[in-house]
């Protein structure tokens, strides 16, 4: 698998797609491995050129030790783009993935869009991963083991009778997350990347077309973020999916992908700078 080098630490990527597609990255959530967009990967690979990142501390990437931030990751993409050689990419992320993708978009110039998932601008305005759903991300239950623990901990991320009416798929995504997602010290570290994450008096600032995406039910990071991005973006399209949990993208792969293609194709890149 490719990598590229930043500052020491080796952060690894995966290319798919036509190779003269135009490129469209997807940065990942806290904690998760490149399985999370296996369905957006699926959705798009056919047209464009899919780019998948391991933030640093999952999957195949190093995990140096922290603290790690989200200027610090966005500097890791920036890295893997210079190293696929794209001079320009659609940029989607999901949840602490959206917020690195803000923050990218920001600081450097490749990025012709952004998609933005289930996350926030942060700041004071932002509305707070709820009290029980921190307590429930962080809790071990007695006696529980490793699948059981992750099982827990990702219920508040999906929608009620998803793990009953899905049992098979809830068992490989419990195998995707022992295999690729980060250890407890790396993920960690970016959670506290994640809590100190503010783009909110810069967000004004991002003037690519952006497109704002989030399930109405999400118990993670509530939907009124989406609305205030959408209210400070100055180019901003806001789609919100009717009863979509925190993982609308999995559970609803085929609504968030008709929009994401829609998105991408009013907005396709300038000739010559994929």
């Amino acid at each position: 698998m490719p990598t590229a080098n930043r500052d020491g630490t080796s952060i690894a990527y995966e290319v798919d797609g036509p190779a003269d597609g135009e490129p469209v990255v997807f940065v990942e959530g806290l904690g998760y491995g490149r399985w999370m967009w296996r369905w957006q990967r699926r959705g798009l690979s056919e047209e464009y050129r899919t780019i998948l990142p391991d933030n640093r501390g999952t999957g195949e990437s190093d995990a140096p030790s922290g603290p790690y931030t989200i200027e610090g990751m966005a500097a890791d993409l920036e890295a893997v783009l210079a190293d696929v050689g794209v001079e320009e990419a659609h940029v989607v992320g999901a949840s602490m993935g959206g917020m690195i993708a803000q923050t990218y978009a920001l600081e450097y110039d490749r990025a012709a869009t952004i998609s933005l998932l289930c996350t926030s601008p942060g700041g004071p305005e932002a509305e707070p991963v709820p009290e029980r759903t921190q307590q429930r991300l962080l809790d071990v239950p007695e006696g529980a083991d490793e699948r059981e623990t992750i099982r827990y901990r990702m219920e508040p991320a999906v929608s009620d009778g998803f793990y009953d009416e899905n049992p098979d798929l809830v068992d490989r995504i419990v195998d995707w997350r022992l295999e690729s997602d980060a250890d407890e010290e790396p993920r960690a570290a970016q959670a506290a990347a994640v809590e100190a994450f503010d783009e909110s008096d810069r967000v004004s600032d991002l003037e690519v077309p952006a497109l704002v995406l989030h399930g109405t039910e999400d118990r993670v990071v509530p939907v009124e973020n989406a609305e205030l991005l959408a209210e400070r973006l100055p180019d901003a399209s806001l789609a919100l999916c009717e009863g979509g949990p925190h993982l609308f993208f999995i559970e609803e792969s085929a609504w968030v992908n008709e929009r994401l293609r829609e998105f991408l194709s009013r907005h396709p890149l300038e000739e010559g700078r994929a």
